[in-house]
Formats: C-alpha cells, sequence, structure tokens
C-alpha cells in the first residue's frame, strides 16, 4: 500500500520535500510515529494530519494512493 504525503510551511522544510510517497503505514497514528521517529523535531511541533482533505482529529485506517496532508499550526484573522 503507497500513501500520498504533502507537508506545508515548516513542516515542508524539516521534510526537505513538500511532496512524496510512503509505502506500508496503515493508520494516521502510525504515521505521525514513523515521521516522528524520522524527523523528531516534529515531537515538539503542532500540526494537524489530514486525509484526503478532512482532518483527522482521531486515528484514521488510511487506503492505498490516499491523499495525507501535514498541516502546521496556523493562526489568522
Amino acid at each position: 500500500m503507497q500513501i500520498n504525503v504533502l507537508a506545508f510551511g515548516k513542516l515542508a522544510d524539516i521534510a526537505g520535500s513538500s511532496k512524496w510517497t510512503i509505502e506500508n503505514v496503515t493508520s494516521t497514528d502510525a504515521l505521525k510515529i514513523m515521521l516522528e521517529n524520522e524527523m523528531p523535531i516534529l515531537k515538539t511541533m503542532t500540526y494537524k494530519i489530514a486525509v484526503d482533505k478532512k482532518i483527522a482529529n482521531e486515528n484514521i485506517l488510511l487506503t492505498n494512493d490516499c491523499e495525507v496532508a501535514l498541516l502546521p499550526a496556523f493562526s489568522g484573522g
């Protein structure tokens, strides 16, 4: 299984890319653990994960070719 990952803002800078694919990750919790092991600075950051353009407020099972976005904390007015 393969998922497409998009990263925005500072998260793209940390990852070194704004778009890549990852294989064999089945859930958002597993993805977060994997990313934080590869990029430990993420453990100290606030960010959201969206799956197919919907914010994941809980663990979500991922499907083949789904799009996962890593969204940095933002504010505005």
